[in-house]
């Protein structure tokens, strides 16, 4: 007799209510090993927790081509769209920069001294990829590494290990002259590679992200909160939600990157956009074809 297995999986943005992916199972068996008509009988077999660079990852193999994070900064007039495959390009480069060039180990702290920007969702990205815990707004001196923009390099330099500084001007540009005792992002991230692979698995039980005035989340817990998030607001595959919140906050993090990305949806991030009435925040959503919005 030949056993015949038909596998499906089904990750975490096919059901946002689902924090695990899961694999489905259907058995049916014949003498001549050609499957007989009928029903398949499945049965769930539970999965490992997942991490939020596991999110992206399912993004990508799903539909690289959609966007996933568009960036305005209305104190500039910057627009950034990038698509899942741009974004994680910036991920895996950022994440080799993190294991490589920084040595960065699972469980290192990292100071992520940064506002809501297209930058930052990498950063955040790339530290679940290497298993370094993200510490939101946190004090540097009591960090591995910090992730400094422009309005926060004096606090940055407390930090007493590696120090990296964001210029945030337009289309990721540098420096016009490096800040002293740090390196600059957009100098040293286009050399990296384009692949990346952890040196060491990341475990989705070990402490992931720290924000201000909450409990530490493990990567799994942070996922499980974001598809909880993606629940609440209502996004399903193909949401596009507006956010100007900041990103010091789950409120802000939730909103403007985590709980799109688990549902299998986009973000579309304000920065600065206190200057816009309500009449200019509705055309942009119109013209983004925003089907949910948070301030």
């Amino acid at each position: 007799m030949q056993i015949n297995l038909s596998i499906r999986t089904v990750f975490a943005t096919d059901a946002p209510s689902d924090p695990w992916p899961a694999i489905l199972v259907g058995v049916r068996s014949s003498p001549s090993g050609v499957p007989p008509a009928g029903p398949t009988y499945a049965c769930r077999v539970s999965a490992p927790g997942r991490t939020v660079a596991d999110l992206l990852n399912s993004a990508l193999a799903e539909d690289p081509g959609r966007p996933l994070v568009t960036y305005y900064d209305d104190a500039t007039g910057e627009r950034v769209e990038l698509s899942v495959a741009t974004f994680a390009n910036w991920v895996f480069k950022t994440a080799n920069l993190l294991q490589d060039d920084l040595a960065a180990e699972p469980g290192d702290r990292l100071a992520l001294l940064l506002p809501a920007h297209w930058q930052t969702a990498v950063w955040l990205v790339a530290c679940s990829a290497t298993g370094v815990v993200v510490d939101v707004q946190g004090d540097p001196a009591s960090s591995s590494l910090v992730v400094s923009g422009p309005d926060t390099l004096e606090a940055a330099r407390t930090c007493t290990g590696e120090r990296v500084a964001l210029s945030l001007r337009p289309l990721g540009a540098r420096f016009p002259e490096p800040p002293a005792g740090f390196l600059d992002y957009a100098s040293e991230v286009p050399g990296q590679g384009d692949q990346f692979m952890p040196y060491v698995p990341v475990d989705p039980g070990a402490p992931f992200l720290l924000l201000p005035g909450e409990k530490e989340l493990t990567g799994s817990q942070t996922v499980e909160r974001a598809l909880a998030e993606a629940g609440t607001y209502g996004l399903t595959r193909g949401s596009r939600l507006l956010s100007t919140r900041p990103y010091d906050s789950w409120a802000g993090l939730g909103a403007g990157l985590l709980a799109p990305l688990a549902a299998g949806g986009s973000v579309v991030l304000c920065r600065n956009a206190g200057s816009l009435d309500d009449s200019s925040l509705r055309r942009r959503g119109e013209e983004e074809r925003v089907t949910h919005t948070v301030d």
